[in-house]
């Protein structure tokens, strides 16, 4: 299965939170122009959520804050 929009090329990067055993991950990807590449660890060639910058920094902000 092909990515979309060049997502084959770009470095993914697990969540910091993510456990040893293969749980619930989260992976990211940097760099991406405009937007933030989003996707299930356990499905890498599943479907890619993305989200504009403000978008991100804004869960990122409500899980640091504790209201998401």
């Amino acid at each position: 299965m092909r990515a979309a929009n060049g997502l084959n090329t770009i470095r993914w990067r697990k969540s910091s939170y993510s456990n040893v055993d293969g749980g619930n991950c989260l992976e990211v990807a940097d760099s991406f122009p405009g937007a933030v590449p989003v996707r299930d660890s356990k499905s890498p060639y599943g479907p890619v959520l993305m989200l504009s910058v403000q978008a991100w920094d804004r869960f990122v902000d409500g899980l640091k804050d504790n209201s998401l």
